[in-house]
C-alpha cells in the first residue's frame, strides 16, 4: 500500500531514482521543483525539502502549498501539491498538480492521491478546487473526472492549451 507523506530529506536517494526515470525537462508536476533547485547534492536537496515544507503554511493565503510524496516500500512513486490560495499562478495552473513516475503509472495512484488531497482541501476550508491538465493528457483527464471534476473548458497556460476542471468539495 502506498503512503502519502510530507517531503523528507531521508528519501534523497529514492527521490533521485524517480527523478532519473522522468529524464530531463520540466515535467515532475506535484513536486514544486524549480529550475534553480539543487536536488543532486544532499545539502541542496535538504534546502529544497525545507522550502517545500515552509510553503505549506496555510497562514500564507496567496502562495501556500501542501506538498505530499507518494511512497511505497521506500520508493518515491510520485508527488502531489495542493495550492491553498488564489494567486495568478493558481488561476492558470490550478489548485492541484500531480505527477506519477512512468514505471508506477496505470495503478490508480493519481486517483488515490487526488482523492486524499481533496479531503485535505476540505479541511483547509476550500469549497471547490481547480484541476488543470494538458489537452493531450487523457490519463490525467480521466483521473480528474473520476474524482468529480467537471470540465469548464480549455484555456491557455504558459505550457500550451489545457483542460480546466472544477471539483466541488
Amino acid at each position: 500500500m502506498p503512503d502519502l507523506i510530507a517531503p523528507t530529506a531521508r528519501l534523497h536517494a529514492a527521490w533521485l531514482d524517480a527523478h532519473a526515470e522522468w529524464g530531463p525537462g520540466r515535467h515532475e508536476d506535484g513536486f514544486g521543483l524549480e529550475p534553480a533547485d539543487d536536488v543532486i547534492s544532499p545539502a541542496g536537496f535538504a534546502a529544497w525539502v525545507a522550502r517545500l515544507l515552509e510553503h505549506s503554511d496555510p497562514a500564507e493565503p496567496l502562495d501556500a502549498c501542501t506538498y505530499r510524496w507518494i511512497v511505497e516500500d521506500g520508493r518515491v512513486l510520485g508527488g502531489i501539491a495542493l495550492r491553498h490560495g488564489n494567486s495568478d499562478y493558481i488561476r492558470w495552473a490550478g489548485h492541484i498538480g500531480y505527477g506519477i513516475r512512468p514505471s508506477a503509472r496505470r495503478r490508480g495512484l493519481a486517483t488515490w492521491a487526488l482523492g486524499r488531497m481533496l479531503a485535505e482541501a476540505r479541511t483547509l476550508g476550500l469549497d471547490r478546487v481547480l484541476a488543470v491538465c494538458a489537452v493531450d493528457n487523457a490519463a490525467s483527464a480521466t483521473t480528474i473526472e473520476r474524482c468529480g471534476g467537471v470540465l469548464e473548458g480549455v484555456g491557455k497556460t504558459p505550457f500550451g492549451p489545457a483542460r480546466r476542471y472544477w471539483i466541488d468539495l
